[in-house]
């Protein structure tokens, strides 16, 4: 995942990051995913994964990468560095800086190191000095909490401006996307707003799309 070159109007290109659901049953999903990934332009997937054994685990990336990278995405998984290679993935994204320090020797030069879980301005730069290829701002923890919207719009315009390695936005819901985008976030990331969309998550995902594309995400 590298910057987008930037448009004559000094913003970027965003592009959308594709952060599946907790995935068990790979079979079940494997139409969904083929589906949302098929009506739009993808960057990468972030797959999420139950727990299971290591097997398993390895199993189940590899039912997937074969219908996202054909597609030319990238498949990341959340968590699971020490089975990346093994699986076939491109990579994975660790929560938090000291999770991040813990797997990166194992991923680079490779494969893609994504970093979220960044409470503070230091623990991003800590990522990005390590060798993080990516950043990620306003992901929903664990508990539940998220910093406001508007700190997470100031905390990307601040990384857009100063650093070159590219940051991740992440939205909570489709409204979302227009406004990460015009704070200059390299890419958008779109999870359970995409999947519990009543219409279908190929559908909300063309919609997604569009919201790119938006006054507010160019202007």
């Amino acid at each position: 995942m590298s910057k987008p070159q930037q448009s004559a109007v000094k913003h970027p290109t965003t592009q959308l990051y594709l952060v599946t659901p907790l995935i068990d049953d790979v079979d079940t999903f494997a139409d969904a995913l083929r589906g949302a990934i098929e009506s739009a332009a993808i960057t990468a997937v972030l797959l999420r994964l139950k727990p299971a054994a290591e097997r398993e685990l390895v199993n189940r990336v590899k039912t997937l990468a074969s219908i996202v990278q054909p597609n030319g995405a990238a498949l990341v998984l959340y968590g699971h560095a020490e089975i990346a290679a093994r699986a076939g993935a491109d990579g994975a994204h660790l929560t938090g800086i000291e999770a991040f320090n813990a797997a990166i020797d194992s991923l680079k030069p490779a494969r893609i190191a994504g970093c979220g879980g960044l409470n503070t301005r230091h623990d991003a730069m800590l990522a990005a000095e390590r060798g993080a290829d990516y950043v990620m701002f306003g992901e929903i923890e664990t508990d539940g909490h998220r910093p406001s919207f508007a700190a997470i719009v100031e905390r990307i315009e601040w990384w857009a401006e100063l650093f070159t390695i590219p940051c991740v936005g992440y939205a909570a819901g489709l409204h979302e996307v227009g406004p990460l985008a015009a704070a200059c976030a390299d890419f958008v990331a779109v999870g359970d707003c995409i999947w519990d969309d009543p219409r279908g998550p190929a559908a909300a995902l063309a919609d997604a799309a569009k919201q790119l594309a938006m006054p507010e995400a160019v202007a």
